[in-house]
């Protein structure tokens, strides 16, 4: 009876232990982006050995302020709003980042954390107006002190962006409030830093408002792009 007992007990443990080995599996495989996508259908974001505690910072456009612009049916009824676009796509792409190993945090428009903001890279996020044309496009400082690292940011935005997307680059409508943006100005000047419009209310809505985990995969992919250059060792 005694030894009945000790298998019993024998079994119970076997079968403890292989559920634990099974759940950390299942931990490891989620860190490493395997198993099931996401409920947007994307696969997960895996560790990224070169996010791990990476200051990122993102600005939700608007945040804070205003609405940004503001989209309307022929009744005047609001469809949807630049500033509701942007927060849900940061917030977004802050998940995916800090799943990445990345320390991110979202800022207002004028947020008084701007001043003086050391961070590994800053991106600020925006939706274009409600006109019917389709594409994003992004800026950097005209008058950066860092342009080669900036420039090698903004090369990763138009790299994974559109790659995430499938929207095409709308370059002829970047504009001074972009290449001269407020924030530029206000942050530590080596820290990198861009302005991204995400795609047009108007010819892009769809995506934005149904799909803006797209848009967040194209700005954490860019993000973690440029994290895995700096990390590279230098020829």
């Amino acid at each position: 009876m005694r030894h009945d007992a000790l298998n019993q007990v024998s079994r119970i443990f076997l079968v403890v232990l292989l559920v634990t080995l099974a759940g950390m599996a299942w931990v490891v495989a989620q860190a490493l982006g395997f198993g099931l996508p996401d409920a947007s259908g994307l696969p997960r974001q895996a560790l990224v050995g070169a996010a791990w505690d990476q200051q990122v910072a993102l600005i939700s456009g608007h945040a804070g302020n205003d609405s940004g612009a503001v989209c309307e049916d022929a009744n005047g009824n609001v469809l949807v709003t630049e500033a509701e676009i942007n927060a849900r796509v940061a917030n977004l792409t802050a998940e995916r980042l800090r799943r990445a190993g990345a320390d991110v945090t979202i800022l207002d428009e004028y947020d008084e954390r701007l001043e003086g903001l050391h961070a590994a890279v800053l991106i600020s996020l925006h939706a274009d107006s409600c006109i019917d044309a389709s594409g994003y496009k992004a800026a950097v400082h005209a008058y950066s002190a860092i342009p080669a690292i900036n420039d090698r940011l903004l090369a990763c935005i138009e790299q994974s962006y559109p790659t995430a997307t499938g929207l095409p680059h709308h370059p002829n409508t970047v504009t001074h409030n972009m290449t001269e943006y407020h924030a530029f100005k206000r942050i530590d000047p080596l820290t990198p830093a861009a302005i991204i419009e995400l795609g047009f209310l108007g010819g892009d809505q769809s995506l934005l408002v149904n799909q803006p985990e797209l848009a967040a995969k194209g700005v954490a992919d860019s993000i973690l792009c440029f994290l895995e250059g700096e990390k590279k060792p230098t020829p």
